[in-house]
């Protein structure tokens, strides 16, 4: 139970950090200050904690568990598109945004889209699909606490256990910090896991014997040979994965954190440290689960590498249940902390637990942002504000963060997936697909409501229809053939729609969507067009 000691003491911490910012003086706008800080927040809390609200457990947990199933190739699936496309999203959107909300006091992205396209209804849909759509980044993190606490103390805290402590400590720092508690967290959470990361990779890598010897080991192995190149990676997912990181630019807790920046000069230096922070967190991550190949004499990960043998040398004999057993067993979630409590001593491992923590804790903001949305975009838009004030407003905003996290928790509870598969093919790919949404708003004067509903639609029924067809098909196999050509199929990890994932299909139709839509319906007023262009 020591590492686990350390890590509740961080998570104290945590609670104090948060808690502490509820003292600030509120100013003339409590709504605008529990939300938004009072659209204050400085360079560095503002690099670090928009950076930190992006690296979930998905980053920490996920992407080393995905590498060590699939190889380095998950750096260049991940990291390096998202090292380029989020910084220059932000560049062309972010102080776009920015500047629109400093001008017209907009607190969420959806009072933008009801403003910009003229109609309230087209607001409601946009908040129940983004709602929908974030609650699996949310789950991601009771999954990731659940699976460090279990796993850092050698079994004694349950998964549910585990958990419930995370769910517990986030619900608690959002309800009474609000944003400047949250940003002060994400700024001090961001800056644990920069530190222990580096090191981690150390540590392990000493442990290890040097990372040389374990990657010549690997080179000479014929079953690990593929995992140092990107053979398990066909070429056209691997080029799916460029449209992943545009989800990072249409998330709610993302664009909501742009709009706390007192100035849009402090976008300069976030565009440029972003790609470094991406850097100092995903390379030591991914080699890391790359390198767990060869720590055989970890029981945990020894007993990994069984069941993915087992699972190839009997998958044509095997039924769904017995596949999804021995994938659950084979999933290397938890391979980061299986090698940190087999090589490093239990202090440090505490220490780089609580690191670790750190970022599965980072769903907060998420929280936090489906909080302001609901009171912003559901509670003040249908006159609640009016009829019982602004104070009523803040309260109905807590009460969510406490039903949310309920709802999170219990569905992480019934429905345990890795983690990297369950965010690619839900949040991620369901808001690539309203990408066009921010950018229609945006650049484009001709964009109507109309083409707004059919997007929002088309990325609800594709994200439903993605869901239904893997619960359906529940093992690989060819379902659908084009002029001889595998036009669906269901994967291991997920489906492939032409080769592809389902991300660039559902993107390009939206996309479509709203060009095509838009033009065959009447745009918006001149008044309007000229209030966002002119």
């Amino acid at each position: 139970m020591i590492p686990a000691l350390f890590v509740f003491a961080y998570l104290g911490s945590v609670i104090y950090i948060g808690v502490f910012m509820f003292r600030a003086p509120a100013g003339e706008h409590p709504a605008e200050d529990f939300f938004l800080a009072g659209r204050s927040l400085g360079q560095y809390v503002f690099l670090l904690s928009l950076f930190g609200t992006n690296m979930t457990a998905f980053a920490i947990l996920g992407s080393s568990g995905h590498a060590f199933t699939n190889g380095v190739v998950t750096f260049g699936l991940m990291a390096s598109s998202s090292a380029l496309i989020i910084p220059l999203g932000m560049f062309l959107f972010g102080t776009r945004v920015w500047s629109l909300g400093k001008r017209f006091g907009f607190i969420t992205p959806v009072q933008m889209y009801r403003d910009r396209w003229e109609c309230g209804q087209i607001g409601t849909l946009i908040f129940v699909v983004q709602a929908a759509l974030l609650v699996p980044y949310i789950i991601i993190g009771v999954i990731g606490g659940g699976t460090t606490l279990f796993a850092i103390s050698g079994g004694l805290v349950p998964y549910w256990l585990g958990g419930a402590v995370v769910a517990i400590v986030v619900m608690i720092y959002v309800f009474f910090g609000g944003m400047r508690g949250t940003a002060l967290v994400n700024t001090f959470q961001t800056s644990m896991f920069l530190i222990f990361g580096a090191i981690a990779l150390i540590v392990i890598g000493k442990g290890l014997g040097g990372f040389s010897r374990a990657i010549s080991e690997m080179q000479s192995s014929p079953a690990l040979a593929p995992l140092l190149t990107r053979e398990r990676i066909s070429p056209a997912f691997f080029l799916s994965y460029t449209f992943i990181p545009l989800s990072s630019l249409t998330f709610p807790h993302i664009t909501i954190f742009w709009l706390t920046a007192r100035r849009m000069a402090q976008f300069k230096k976030t565009i440029i440290f972003y790609p470094l922070c991406i850097l100092a967190i995903w390379l030591p991550a991914t080699f890391l689960g790359v390198v767990a190949n060869r720590a055989v004499e970890v029981p945990a990960i020894q007993a990994k590498l069984e069941a993915r043998q087992t699972m190839v040398m009997q998958a044509a004999t095997l039924t769904p249940e017995q596949r999804g057993e021995l994938r659950a067993k084979s999933a290397g979630d938890d391979v980061l902390l299986r090698l940190l409590e087999h090589y490093a001593p239990l202090w440090l491992a505490g220490l780089l637990g609580a690191g670790i923590m750190a970022a599965v804790m980072a769903s907060d903001s998420q929280i936090l942002a489906l909080s302001t949305m609901f009171s912003e975009d559901i509670f003040t838009f249908y006159e609640g504000k009016e009829r019982f004030g602004e104070a009523a407003q803040v309260i109905t905003g807590r009460i969510f963060v406490i039903v949310l996290t309920v709802i999170a928790y219990v569905i992480a509870l019934m429905f345990p997936q890795p983690i990297f598969d369950l965010a690619v093919q839900y949040a991620f790919s369901g808001y690539s697909s309203l990408a066009p949404l921010l950018i229609a708003a945006l650049f484009w004067k001709r964009s109507t409501k109309w083409g707004a509903f059919a997007t929002t639609l088309w990325t609800a029924t594709a994200v439903i229809s993605v869901a239904v067809f893997q619960s359906v098909y529940a093992n690989p196999q060819v379902v659908w053939k084009v002029a001889g050509m595998d036009a669906l199929v269901r994967t291991p990890a997920g489906t492939a729609v032409f080769g592809f994932m389902p991300v660039v299909p559902m993107t390009i139709i939206s996309g479509l969507l709203m060009i095509l839509v838009s033009l065959a319906t009447r745009p918006p007023g001149r008044e309007t067009v000229g209030k966002y262009f002119d």
